[in-house]
């Protein structure tokens, strides 16, 4: 396995193995790999996996709703947006009465306003350039595609 990909480490091996249905331990395939005399994988050029998220929360927003009651017995439904990178929280929407349509209603807003942020210096014009379309599946996922 370990000529067949050079850069499949002992541990992965190790899972493969297992998945074969022959458990062995890491620790001895990275002997019987050294006692052949074949080095271990090299280390890829990329981010570890911890350094990962820090490199890419700039570009990552976490959308949520919650459900506020308030003191005359009123129940508010609430839709928020995080910046990851910045942790700022932004609310989307407030409504008494929370609708799919609603909610795919907050997401073009959302996307507009990011088109706006990313692109300051140019007015948005109604035609196709610059804007957002917002797409809401059958599942209820709500992902915005740009151009």
């Amino acid at each position: 396995m370990a000529t067949e990909n050079p850069h499949r480490g002992y541990r992965r091996i190790a899972g493969e193995l297992a998945c074969a249905g022959r458990p062995v331990g890491a620790s001895t395939v990275w002997a019987i790999l050294k006692r052949a005399g074949i080095d271990p994988a090299p280390r890829l050029s990329g981010p570890t996996w911890a350094q990962f998220p820090r490199s890419q929360a700039s570009g990552i927003l976490a959308v949520d709703s919650f459900h506020v009651d308030t003191v005359l017995l009123r129940r508010l439904h609430c839709m928020v947006v995080m910046e990851i990178s910045t942790r700022r929280v932004h609310l989307l929407g407030v409504t008494a009465h929370p609708t799919g349509s609603w909610a795919v209603q907050q997401a073009r807003e959302l996307a507009m306003a990011l088109e706006r942020l990313r692109r300051p210096s140019q007015v948005s014009d109604p035609g196709t350039e610059g804007q957002c379309a917002v797409n809401a599946s059958s599942t209820g996922s709500i992902r915005p595609e740009c151009p």
